[in-house]
C-alpha cells in the first residue's frame, strides 16, 4: 500500500532524464513532503557512503538522525513559502568512519501538473577537501602575520638600536672634539693660578718691580685670551649637539636653514675625521630655508657619514667626503653626499638600501643605516633618494626634499 503511494509521486523515470540523473557530478535526492527518500542518484551514494536499498522509502530521520531536525525544517519551510534553500552546509560523518565531512546543498521545490509542491529536490556536493584547504590556508595565513608581526617588532627594535648606536657614536665624537679646549683651558688656568700666587707673593714682599708687573699682565691677556676662546669653542659644541639632542628626541616640525644646521650636526661628527685620514668639504649655498623635521634630517646625515667612514674607506685608506646644498626651484632643496671611496659593485649597491643588507656583518654591522636613510627620506620628509656608486668611482647619494615637509597626522 506504502509503495503504491510513493509511486504515485516519485521522479518521472523517463529514460533520459534518469541517465543525466544517475550519472550527474553532484548528489541529487528527492525527498517527499514528509521527507522520505524516494530516489537517490550514483553521486549521492558515492560522496555520503550510502546504499540506494537502505534509504528509498525511508524517512530522512530514520536514515539520518543527526541531521533529520535540520532536513525537516529546510522542507517544511519550502512546502510553506514555495521558495528554494540553497548554500546550505550540511556537516557529518559517513557511515563506518569518524572523519567529519562537509557538503553544500541546494534545495528546490518540484511541483505537479496543477502546480502544488509534491516533493523537494536536493542537490549536494562534497566540499570536504575545499573545507580543509580553507582551514589550512587561514592557519597558514595567520602563521605568516603571526610571524611578520613578530618581523615587524624585530626590525622596530634594530632599528632602533641601530639609531641610538649612531647616537652614541656622535655623543663618543663629541666628547673627544670637547676634551680638546676643556684640557686647553684647564692647563692654562693651573698655569694662571701659580703666576697669581708668585705675583701676590713678590707683591707681599715688596719688592714688585716694573718688569714683573709687565710680565704678570702678558700672561693674563694671554691666559685670558686662551680661555674666553677655548671655553667659547666648548660652549658652541655644547649648543651644537644640544640641538640635534633635543632635535633627535623630540622629531618636532621646525623652521631652520639647512646650511646652519648641516654645519651643527657636522661639527658633531668631524671628529671621526683625523683618526681616519679624512676630510670633509662642505659647500653650502645660504638661506636655504626648511620648514621641515631637523631631527630626521640630522639623522640621515649622521647615517650617511657613519656609512662612508665604516664602508667606502676599507684598511684605514684616507679619502675625502663632500657634502652641497642647493635650491631646486622655490620649493625643493638637493643635498648630494658623495665620496670617493671603494664604491660598490652592481649588486650591491642594488641591494644597498634593503633592510640587513650588509658587507661588513663580520665587523658588527646589521644592514640598517641606509635603509633607515631611505625610510626617513622618503617617509618622514617627503622626498627621493638617488644612490649612484661603481667600484673604485665612490659613492653619491641625491637626496631631494621640500622645503616644507608633508602634514602628518601628528603634526600640530
Amino acid at each position: 500500500m506504502r509503495s503504491s503511494a510513493l509511486h504515485d509521486v516519485q521522479f518521472p523515470k523517463q529514460p533520459a532524464l534518469q541517465l543525466i540523473y544517475d550519472t550527474a557530478p553532484i548528489g541529487l535526492a528527492y525527498l517527499s513532503p514528509d521527507c522520505r527518500y524516494l530516489q537517490i542518484n550514483q553521486r549521492l551514494t558515492e560522496i555520503c557512503g550510502i546504499s540506494v536499498e537502505g534509504h528509498l522509502g525511508r524517512s530522512v530521520r530514520d536514515c539520518v538522525p543527526a541531521l533529520a531536525s535540520a532536513v525537516e525544517d529546510i522542507v517544511r519551510s519550502i512546502m510553506e513559502t514555495g521558495q528554494p534553500v540553497t548554500g546550505v552546509e550540511v556537516y557529518g560523518q559517513r557511515p563506518g568512519h569518524n572523519d567529519e565531512r562537509c557538503w553544500i546543498t541546494h534545495w528546490h521545490p518540484q511541483r505537479g501538473p496543477n502546480g502544488s509542491i509534491v516533493g523537494v529536490n536536493v542537490a549536494a556536493e562534497e566540499i570536504t577537501d575545499r573545507k580543509r584547504s580553507e582551514r589550512e590556508i587561514r592557519a597558514a595565513r595567520d602563521a605568516a602575520e603571526k610571524a611578520l608581526h613578530h618581523l615587524q617588532e624585530t626590525q622596530a627594535s634594530l632599528i632602533e638600536a641601530e639609531k641610538l648606536a649612531a647616537l652614541g657614536r656622535l655623543v663618543a665624537g663629541v666628547a673627544h672634539e670637547i676634551n680638546s679646549p676643556i684640557g686647553t683651558s684647564l692647563t692654562v688656568a693651573s698655569v694662571l693660578e701659580q703666576k697669581c700666587a708668585d705675583f701676590a707673593a713678590e707683591a707681599a714682599r715688596g719688592k714688585l718691580k716694573r718688569s714683573s708687573l709687565a710680565d704678570f699682565i702678558e700672561v693674563v691677556e694671554s691666559a685670558s685670551s686662551l680661555l674666553v676662546g677655548n671655553l667659547k669653542r666648548a660652549g658652541e659644541l655644547v649648543q651644537s649637539f644640544k640641538q640635534v639632542a633635543v632635535d633627535r628626541s623630540y622629531l618636532d616640525r621646525r623652521h631652520f636653514d639647512l646650511g646652519v644646521y648641516t654645519e651643527q650636526v657636522l661639527s658633531n661628527l668631524r671628529p671621526a675625521l683625523p683618526k681616519n685620514n679624512l676630510t670633509l668639504n662642505v659647500d653650502g649655498a645660504p638661506d636655504l630655508a626648511m620648514n621641515s623635521f631637523p631631527g630626521p634630517y640630522g639623522q640621515v646625515l649622521t647615517n650617511l657619514f657613519l656609512n662612508s667612514v665604516g664602508h667606502a674607506f676599507p684598511d684605514g685608506k684616507g679619502g675625502a667626503i663632500a657634502m652641497r646644498l642647493r635650491g631646486a626651484g622655490a620649493e625643493h632643496v638637493e643635498i648630494l653626499f658623495a665620496d670617493d671611496g671603494c664604491g660598490m659593485s652592481h649588486d650591491v649597491r642594488r641591494q644597498a638600501l634593503d633592510p640587513f643588507f650588509t658587507t661588513r656583518r663580520d665587523n658588527g654591522h646589521i644592514g640598517l643605516g641606509l635603509h633607515i636613510v631611505h625610510n626617513i627620506v622618503t617617509n618622514r620628509l617627503g622626498g627621493d633618494l638617488r644612490l649612484e656608486s661603481a667600484p673604485g668611482m665612490g659613492t653619491s647619494v641625491l637626496i631631494t626634499l621640500p622645503r616644507a615637509a608633508p602634514q602628518r597626522a601628528t603634526d600640530h
